[in-house]
């Protein structure tokens, strides 16, 4: 079953620059994914966002490739995330997750599907090569993974818990959570900041002053301004009365709680470079650092088994950070391997 929706009719403008059509697909009642796509002819790229993220973090970059050469894309929200409604979202282990890449391909074109590339940033990369390697998808063409690697995956995870929670937990507005995600250097790239934070945060569904949002929360969004000594009560009461407003309004806060995914984050990486190197596909691996790559790897990239190019500059989310960058690396990729062609007057 297909619907058609609208991209947003509250939030327009953050999505104007949208190359994609949005599309669910339901297997059964139970079972609905929330697809974007764009293009019309070409392989296609099937995209797949890191853990916290949403499709719609591809969005400028869907922008920029297709510009670049003849492709179709297709961005697909995982499960327990963005606006993908399934069965056993708290479900996240690399099996199930690979499974549904291939259900979602089955769906979208049937028993012939058409060339396919799956790219992965983050979680949705260690997804892709597990997708790969269990050969959900029999079409596959190459495959990209951005800036996972299984040593230094599984060096962080001790410390992830630790950055979840250092994390706001809740904003007062959509525009509130992108001006943190570019602050903080989550995502520094404005354009795409716009939209891809709608992907990751979600209204409350409890107002602030309902027993069950706790006060902490509500005091860790309020900026409070320092009192100078004249104006001192003033502020005091200009504080209470803007506190008294932000009860009333709905927060926002983290589409899925990450944290309480630990138990799956070792079988997302572990193994992850072995599975990499003996996928039988053309692949490409973009860092946004070389200090990123592991042992295995490092072999594996001496011995030609893979194409590998670092893009430094860049922060953990490389296709938001540098969409062109990205775009240009994967064109000329797919372009040397007779993938596809460039679009004419380009390059």
């Amino acid at each position: 079953m297909m619907e058609y929706y609208p991209l947003c009719s509250s939030c327009a403008m953050t999505f104007q620059i949208l190359p994609f059509c949005s599309v669910k697909y339901s297997f059964t009642p139970l079972y609905t994914f929330r697809i974007y796509s764009s293009g019309s002819h070409g392989p296609v790229l099937m995209l797949l966002h890191g853990g916290g993220h949403s499709a719609l973090s591809w969005a400028v970059f869907t922008s920029v490739i297709c510009s670049r050469i003849n492709c179709r894309v297709v961005a697909m929200d995982l499960r327990g995330h963005g606006d993908t409604k399934v069965k056993n979202p708290d479900d996240l282990s690399a099996e199930t997750m690979a499974k549904d890449i291939g259900k979602v391909v089955e769906a979208l074109y049937g028993e012939n599907p058409p060339p396919i590339m799956i790219i992965g940033h983050s979680m949705g990369g260690a997804i892709a090569v597990h997708t790969a390697a269990a050969n959900h998808v029999p079409s596959l063409l190459g495959l990209c993974v951005i800036d996972v690697v299984e040593g230094t995956a599984m060096d962080a995870l001790n410390s992830m818990q630790n950055f979840l929670r250092s994390r706001p937990k809740t904003f007062k507005s959509v525009e509130n959570a992108i001006e943190w995600s570019v602050k903080s250097g989550q995502i520094r790239n404005v354009e795409s900041a716009r939209v891809s934070m709608v992907g990751q945060v979600k209204k409350c569904e409890e107002p602030l002053s309902s027993p069950g949002v706790s006060r902490s929360i509500s005091e860790g969004i309020i900026e409070e301004e320092e009192e100078d000594e004249e104006g001192g009560e003033s502020n005091h009461k200009r504080k209470k009365e803007d506190d008294q407003e932000i009860k009333k309004e709905c927060l926002y806060t983290w589409r899925i709680e990450l944290s309480k995914t630990e138990k799956y984050w070792e079988g997302w990486f572990k193994g992850l470079s072995s599975l990499f190197l003996t996928c039988s596909v053309p692949k490409l691996l973009l860092l946004a650092g070389v200090d990123r790559l592991d042992k295995d790897l490092t072999i594996g990239q001496m011995q030609g088994k893979f194409q590998m190019q670092v893009l430094p500059q860049c922060g953990h989310a490389v296709h938001e950070d540098a969409p062109e960058k990205v775009a240009d690396a994967l064109a000329t990729f797919m372009v040397r391997h007779k993938f596809t062609e460039f679009k004419e007057g380009f390059p």
